[in-house]
């Protein structure tokens, strides 16, 4: 992405190159205060620039929820084929006119010492009555993306990240990392 956009002189760095750390538990009640949290908590530890995400699925028909509980919606954390069942459950016998949703992405950009911002980004769609394709994670297989028939988990990897809510926020935080660089 910072390629696409033309910028240059950002050597970007993953968590499996720098000496583990400690998180602290995302207890925020919004994406954006767990991606803050994170952060700040990989910015502190590393004494770099850190951009951290959190991310989940809103279902309208459920009040926007799983929302932030979304890996650890039925109960244990990241059990995707238990979260999935347990939403399709939950919106059983609700019409398809009403089975709106959205995946969220929240990231956030801290600077040891400096600014700190967070962006949103949004996938809206729907979701389907049982599960397509073997692709992605999570809610893939259900969720069917507005002006698509295929689930997000029948998607090319390249597909789904020229669409994603992912891409949609970090495309966001291009300009402030391109700030950095001085690009």
């Amino acid at each position: 992405m910072l390629e696409a956009a033309g910028v240059s002189g950002i050597d970007l760095v993953g968590l499996d190159e720098v000496p583990p750390f400690p998180e602290a538990p995302e207890t925020a009640a919004t994406f954006e205060g767990n991606a803050l949290a994170k952060a700040r908590d990989g910015a502190a530890a590393t004494g770099l620039p850190c951009v951290a995400d959190d991310s989940g699925l809103e279902v309208d028909a459920l009040n926007a929820m799983p929302g932030v509980l979304s890996a650890r919606w039925s109960g244990g954390h990241g059990d995707d084929a238990a979260n999935t069942a347990l939403v399709l459950a939950q919106l059983s016998d609700v019409p398809d006119e009403r089975r709106g949703a959205a995946f969220v992405s929240a990231c956030a950009l801290v600077v040891p010492g400096g600014e700190e911002s967070v962006v949103r980004g949004t996938w809206p769609g729907a979701i389907a009555r049982e599960p397509r394709g073997d692709g992605g994670f999570g809610y893939d297989p259900v969720f069917v993306p507005v002006g698509e028939s295929r689930s997000a988990a029948q998607l090319t990897p390249e597909e789904k990240d020229a669409a994603s809510h992912r891409g949609r926020a970090l495309a966001q935080l291009v300009p402030a990392i391109a700030a950095l660089a001085g690009s």
